[in-house]
């Protein structure tokens, strides 16, 4: 599985990147802006993430542009949104209206920080990612 981890903080990614190391590669990006280029060069390449793993609050471009942004380019790669990658927010913000923004935008999951491997693998299981590997 192919994991793209886009967060501004650098010991979230760190944190991130050990959690998922069981799953396979994992990439980085530190803004919205990062990670869509990132998202871009792998379709590019042929080589797509399975899962995303996306902040809110960044600098450049904050995570729910990227939402946005990632969701079209799949939509004008013609890529149904159940083939597409699952996007999984990792946020600290816990309002009603962004969680059901990002829902409404194409996420699948919505984490509140602070963020533990056992729910964090729960819900990549919920997704059909992984079964059963938060060991």
């Amino acid at each position: 599985m192919r994991i793209l981890i886009i967060d501004d903080e650098f010991v979230n990614r760190k944190l991130l990147i050990k959690m998922v190391e069981s799953l396979g590669e994992s990439d980085v990006a530190a803004n919205g802006q990062e990670g869509i280029e990132a998202f871009k060069l792998a379709h590019e390449e042929n080589n797509p993430y399975d899962l995303i793993l996306l902040d809110i609050m960044m600098p450049v471009k904050d995570g729910l542009e990227a939402l946005e942004e990632l969701r079209q380019i799949e939509k004008d790669r013609n890529i149904l949104y159940a083939d597409g990658a699952k996007i999984i927010m990792t946020t600290a913000v816990d309002e009603a209206k962004t969680i059901m923004h990002s829902f409404r935008e194409g996420c699948e999951a919505y984490i509140v920080k602070p963020i533990s491997k056992e729910k964090l693998f729960q819900e990549i299981e919920q997704l059909g990612l992984a079964s059963n590997q938060s060991s």
